[in-house]
């Protein structure tokens, strides 16, 4: 199975992490339910992860295509690989940045959220109860109005993350060029640059987006998240044994949705695919079949023009075959 291979190969490298001592850990010496506790935040309102719903979404026209400056990093940039106590960190260079906001929010660093052997599925945010085998946040900050990411952490303004939901896929090059290296790491180490922008989805167009907080303490509601509609893939083969203390499950539970509302950028069944046979000359039991497979599937929802094409293609291609010849065949 698919899935257990990737946890057993991929996740298995990223568990297998020891633990920075004196650090918060999830699952570890500070357990979520306690959060609040230390953390008041933790416990407050518009917290995240959220279960994205699509009762939740509302359509924003003005929500433009996410644009991302200088993601392709040269191999001689060398960024810091490190474990940051709750999770794997890279560090990134300040030259890359979000252009799309109201406010230019320059990057800081990148990290994971996976689940365990036992428990494959482990990204933070969900996709209408749907949880994946892993997240990976971009983290960015409003450099126009704060120094650093220090300063800008704990405002209301701070903080911009694209989130990208990861699932088992096809071997990604672009993944491998730093997973290489986390076998066995305990703080930090050097690795070349590479192309951030190819661990991100094709498409950056379709997106959803919301206020919400930093998934673990200080649990700061100064993040506007923007997730990715369309996942990312990885796959590796190189699994290694853990060590003493692992770092698993390091992902926070979806929180309540606080009235707040999801703004998503593109609008769900875009292209709708209505067919009708209006006149056939065949059997008549092959043309009652045919509109009776029909007004099962009257109504066909599409996400892209070519889908709607070839959806409509198909449908003809039925008609002819049950029919012998078609008349009027309408496809709106």
């Amino acid at each position: 199975m698919r899935v257990l291979s990737f946890t057993a190969c991929v996740l298995l490298q990223l568990a297998s992490l020891s633990v920075l001592h004196g650090k918060v850990r999830h699952g570890q010496q500070l357990r979520e339910h306690h959060w609040s506790k230390h953390y008041p935040f933790c416990g407050g309102t518009f917290q995240s992860p959220i279960d994205i719903k699509s009762e939740l979404l509302r359509f924003d026209p003005a929500l433009r295509p996410i644009e991302v400056q200088n993601y392709n990093l040269a191999p001689d940039e060398q960024l810091t690989l490190g474990n940051n106590g709750h999770s794997l960190q890279i560090s990134l260079p300040p030259k890359m940045y979000l252009s799309s906001l109201r406010h230019r929010y320059t990057a800081a660093q990148l990290h994971f959220h996976w689940g365990s052997s036992s428990r494959p599925a482990g990204s933070e945010h969900m996709v209408n109860s749907r949880q994946y085998a892993a997240e990976m946040h971009v983290v960015h900050y409003n450099s126009e109005k704060y120094p650093n990411i220090s300063m800008a952490v704990d405002k209301s303004d701070g903080l911009a993350v694209l989130g990208v939901l990861v699932e088992v896929g096809d071997f990604n090059p672009a993944y491998e060029q730093f997973l290489k290296f986390i076998n066995g790491i305990k703080y930090r180490v050097q690795v070349p640059g590479f192309n951030v922008r190819a661990l991100l989805p094709t498409r950056l167009d379709e997106y959803y987006r919301y206020d919400g907080s930093l998934t673990t303490p200080p649990c700061y509601p100064s993040v506007l998240w923007t997730f990715l509609a369309l996942t990312t893939a990885l796959y590796s083969s190189n699994a290694q044994d853990s060590v003493a203390i692992p770092l698993h499950s390091n992902f926070r539970k979806p929180k309540l949705i606080d009235s707040r509302v999801v703004l998503v950028s593109f609008k769900e069944g875009k292209y709708n695919l209505l067919c009708f046979v209006i006149e056939g000359k065949g059997k008549k039991k092959d043309i009652a079949l045919l509109l009776t497979w029909l007004k099962k599937q009257l109504l066909v929802v599409c996400k892209s023009l070519p889908q709607w094409l070839w959806l409509m293609w198909h449908h003809l291609l039925l008609a002819v075959f049950y029919t012998k010849n078609v008349k009027y065949y309408l496809c709106l």
